[in-house]
């Protein structure tokens, strides 16, 4: 009989350290993981124009939308090069 190999999961290290350091079952880490991984694979076009959304609908000004979305653009996980404001409506508006 032949033995099947399997690639191992690339996230495999990942997920036993989250089940070693929380309540997490293995199937909720991969969850979690995935959808972590998910809300990161935003383009920056994507997370400026979403955020845009979600602060003008908090009821903030352009300006200051534009300037906070300025301020937490290089806090991502993989900070897009620095973008100025005509950048950031560019992306908005077009």
């Amino acid at each position: 009989m032949q033995e099947r190999r399997t690639d191992p999961d690339p996230l495999d290290e990942l997920l036993d350290h989250l089940t070693r350091s929380t309540p997490l079952s293995r199937g909720e880490a991969h969850r979690v993981v995935l959808d972590v991984l998910a809300f990161y694979d935003e383009t920056t076009e994507e997370w400026v124009r979403r955020r845009h959304r979600e602060l003008q609908a908090k009821g903030l000004t352009n300006p200051a939308i534009f300037a906070r979305i300025s301020e937490e653009l290089p806090h991502r996980a993989v900070a897009p090069p620095r973008l100025s404001l005509r950048q950031l409506r560019r992306l908005v508006y077009g």
